[in-house]
């Protein structure tokens, strides 16, 4: 599988964003998919996840109420949506591929390029 991730830019503190994650390869469908985000001197951290066949999710903690993740398996492609965004929210964005049920960045089989979210106080 493999993994473009994109939508990235800079916000003002409390905007929106939605990042895209396009998938090629191997069937897309059969994997959970996932997001994470590093931040500098930091290591990737969970943001969310969704599975591949009911669509179930998983959040952080930091992120709940905030972001949607989404995922449109006939095109392929996995969406996050950030809304009310916070400084501390500014990170690389990444997208990977796995199995549901992991938040670990190690646990995932496949990982995108990542895409950079800048959020202006």
């Amino acid at each position: 599988v493999q993994l473009q991730a994109s939508g990235g830019g800079l916000v003002q503190a409390g905007g929106s964003l939605r990042l895209s994650c396009a998938a090629s390869g191997r069937t897309f469908s059969n994997y959970a998919m996932g997001w994470f985000r590093q931040r500098p001197g930091k290591e990737h951290e969970f943001v969310a996840a969704i599975s591949w066949g009911d669509g179930n999710t998983n959040y952080a903690d930091s992120v709940k109420g905030r972001f949607t993740i989404s995922r449109d398996n006939a095109k392929n492609t996995m969406y996050l949506q950030m809304n009310s965004l916070k400084p501390e929210d500014a990170a690389v964005y990444y997208c990977a591929a796995g199995h549901w049920g992991y938040t670990s960045w190690g646990q995932y089989n496949y990982w995108g390029q990542g895409t950079q979210v800048t959020v202006s106080s």
